[in-house]
């Protein structure tokens, strides 16, 4: 997929994004000066999926990085009309999602990177999967579990429960229907609480899958 097919318009009905209003209309007033006021206001969001969807800080480093290098290449081809129906997170976080992907294919020719070394303390282990995911910073044992997910389903939660956005989002975001984007959620989640389960005697036996 090229960049220029990665952009997500807006629609009728949607709820207001207060933030992605200002970038468009930053970006619709000048290109350059606009695109700082979309890095500004999405830079967080973009590292910390990018963060959680790799696993590693400078990977997630890197995938941030080339994704707003793509953004900013595609928006100097775009015309006021694109630019004006653009809802920018959905849009930059399709880009790093292919990002993403993209990387996944080449990782086997890669040296294998080493963990977060920038990570804050492991969850508490009496939290739930969910809120341990829908903390911004979740420490090394959850990078490491999410990490082992299907790369579908990891994508799914982290872009569920760690950017927060809507499930009707995050179809858009990776392509696929909403049906699909909720069993991926349901089961990426139910696979985290085996997984925490198994690193703790009689825990697995206690919770189960449901």
């Amino acid at each position: 997929m090229t960049v220029t097919d990665e952009v997500p318009t807006s629609h009728a009905g949607g709820a207001a994004d207060t933030a992605g209003a200002r970038v468009v209309a930053a970006l619709s007033d000048d290109l350059d000066g606009g695109f700082a006021v979309l890095y500004e206001a999405y830079r967080g969001a973009v590292f910390s999926t990018a963060l959680r969807l790799c696993g590693r800080w400078a990977e997630a480093e890197d995938l941030s990085a080339e994704a707003f290098l793509r953004a900013y290449r595609a928006l100097c081809g775009y015309g006021p009309e694109r630019i004006e129906a653009l809802r920018p997170r959905a849009w930059l976080l399709t880009i790093l999602a292919n990002v993403w992907r993209n990387s996944l294919r080449s990782a086997s020719r890669r040296p294998q990177a080493g963990p977060i070394e920038e990570a804050p303390d492991p969850p508490d282990p009496g939290e739930g999967v969910e809120d341990a995911a829908a903390r911004r910073e979740t420490g090394r044992e959850l990078a490491a579990l999410l990490a082992r997910l299907p790369h579908d389903q990891r994508a799914a939660v982290v872009l569920r429960h760690v950017t927060d956005l809507p499930v009707a989002e995050i179809a858009a975001v990776l392509g696929m229907p909403e049906g699909t984007v909720k069993s991926h959620i349901s089961r990426g989640l139910a696979r985290l609480r085996v997984l925490r389960g198994a690193g703790r005697p009689g825990e697995e036996q206690k919770g189960g899958v449901r």
